[in-house]
Protein backbone atom coordinates (compact mmCIF):
# COMPACT_ATOMS: atom_id res chain seq x y z
CA UNK A 1 0.00 0.00 0.00
CA UNK A 2 1.89 3.15 -1.13
CA UNK A 3 0.73 6.76 0.40
CA UNK A 4 1.75 9.88 -1.56
CA UNK A 5 2.97 12.05 1.26
CA UNK A 6 1.89 15.53 0.23
CA UNK A 7 -1.81 14.25 0.93
CA UNK A 8 -1.51 13.48 4.49
CA UNK A 9 -2.61 16.26 6.92
CA UNK A 10 -3.73 17.06 10.29
CA UNK A 11 -6.31 14.77 10.23
CA UNK A 12 -4.90 11.01 10.11
CA UNK A 13 -5.18 8.95 7.77
CA UNK A 14 -5.49 5.31 9.10
CA UNK A 15 -4.07 2.22 7.71
CA UNK A 16 -3.74 -1.36 8.03
CA UNK A 17 -1.58 -3.84 6.24
CA UNK A 18 -0.96 -7.83 6.79
CA UNK A 19 1.71 -9.92 5.87
CA UNK A 20 1.26 -13.70 6.64
CA UNK A 21 -0.03 -13.49 10.59
CA UNK A 22 1.46 -9.66 11.61
CA UNK A 23 -1.17 -7.16 11.02
CA UNK A 24 0.42 -3.42 11.09
CA UNK A 25 -2.39 -1.10 12.26
CA UNK A 26 -2.24 2.64 12.66
CA UNK A 27 -2.11 6.27 11.10
CA UNK A 28 -0.39 8.59 9.15
CA UNK A 29 -0.32 12.47 10.12
CA UNK A 30 0.91 16.00 9.22
CA UNK A 31 3.57 17.00 12.01
CA UNK A 32 5.30 20.13 10.83
CA UNK A 33 7.75 20.83 7.87
CA UNK A 34 8.35 17.75 5.44
CA UNK A 35 7.74 15.55 8.53
CA UNK A 36 5.19 12.36 8.82
CA UNK A 37 4.22 11.07 11.80
CA UNK A 38 3.34 7.08 11.56
CA UNK A 39 1.95 5.78 14.94
CA UNK A 40 1.44 2.38 14.38
CA UNK A 41 0.78 -1.43 16.42
CA UNK A 42 2.66 -4.77 14.73
CA UNK A 43 0.31 -7.82 16.26
CA UNK A 44 0.81 -11.15 15.63
CA UNK A 45 3.13 -13.70 15.62
CA UNK A 46 6.35 -14.74 13.23
CA UNK A 47 7.73 -18.00 12.56
CA UNK A 48 11.36 -17.91 13.80
CA UNK A 49 13.94 -19.52 14.81
CA UNK A 50 15.73 -20.24 18.34
CA UNK A 51 18.85 -18.59 18.65
CA UNK A 52 20.02 -21.42 20.97
CA UNK A 53 18.86 -24.73 18.73
CA UNK A 54 18.08 -23.44 15.76
CA UNK A 55 14.30 -25.27 16.36
CA UNK A 56 11.69 -22.85 14.66
CA UNK A 57 8.94 -21.63 16.90
CA UNK A 58 6.45 -19.01 17.08
CA UNK A 59 7.19 -15.88 18.28
CA UNK A 60 4.22 -13.61 19.42
CA UNK A 61 4.68 -9.70 18.49
CA UNK A 62 2.68 -7.24 20.54
CA UNK A 63 4.92 -3.62 19.31
CA UNK A 64 4.65 -0.06 18.98
CA UNK A 65 5.83 1.89 16.63
CA UNK A 66 6.55 5.55 16.00
CA UNK A 67 8.92 7.27 13.86
CA UNK A 68 8.56 10.07 11.12
CA UNK A 69 8.71 10.09 7.45
CA UNK A 70 10.63 13.24 5.49
CA UNK A 71 9.78 13.80 2.39
CA UNK A 72 13.23 14.27 0.72
CA UNK A 73 16.25 14.52 2.83
CA UNK A 74 15.42 15.49 6.73
CA UNK A 75 18.09 18.04 7.98
CA UNK A 76 17.92 18.27 12.08
CA UNK A 77 18.28 22.06 12.90
CA UNK A 78 16.64 22.38 16.32
CA UNK A 79 19.41 19.73 17.55
CA UNK A 80 16.15 17.82 18.59
CA UNK A 81 16.85 14.00 18.19
CA UNK A 82 14.27 12.89 15.95
CA UNK A 83 13.82 8.71 14.34
CA UNK A 84 13.30 9.44 10.91
CA UNK A 85 12.66 7.99 7.60
CA UNK A 86 13.29 9.16 4.68
CA UNK A 87 11.08 9.63 1.51
CA UNK A 88 12.71 10.35 -1.85
CA UNK A 89 9.97 9.92 -4.13
CA UNK A 90 7.22 11.69 -2.26
CA UNK A 91 5.44 8.51 -1.19
CA UNK A 92 5.76 6.01 1.75
CA UNK A 93 5.28 1.91 1.27
CA UNK A 94 3.59 0.80 4.16
CA UNK A 95 4.44 -2.88 2.88
CA UNK A 96 8.15 -2.26 3.14
CA UNK A 97 7.98 -0.21 6.00
CA UNK A 98 5.98 -3.55 7.66
CA UNK A 99 8.93 -5.65 5.81
CA UNK A 100 11.65 -3.60 7.30
CA UNK A 101 9.87 -3.76 10.91
CA UNK A 102 9.54 -7.66 10.71
CA UNK A 103 13.35 -7.98 9.87
CA UNK A 104 14.42 -5.90 13.03
CA UNK A 105 12.28 -7.94 15.36
CA UNK A 106 14.19 -11.15 13.34
CA UNK A 107 17.62 -9.77 13.63
CA UNK A 108 17.13 -9.54 17.30
CA UNK A 109 18.15 -13.02 19.88
CA UNK A 110 14.90 -14.86 20.88
CA UNK A 111 15.22 -18.52 22.25
CA UNK A 112 12.04 -20.70 21.94
CA UNK A 113 10.28 -22.10 25.77
CA UNK A 114 12.62 -25.15 25.70
CA UNK A 115 15.62 -23.20 25.96
CA UNK A 116 14.47 -20.08 27.97
CA UNK A 117 13.78 -23.15 30.62
CA UNK A 118 16.73 -25.24 30.71
CA UNK A 119 18.86 -21.80 31.32
CA UNK A 120 16.81 -21.01 34.04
Amino acid sequence: MKVTLRKISKIPLDFEVQSNEITFKGYLEYHAGKLILLKAKLQGSLDIECSLCAEEFKLPVDDEVEFFISDGVYENNDGIELDVVESFNSFVDLEEILDSEIELIKSDYHSCGNCKSSTI
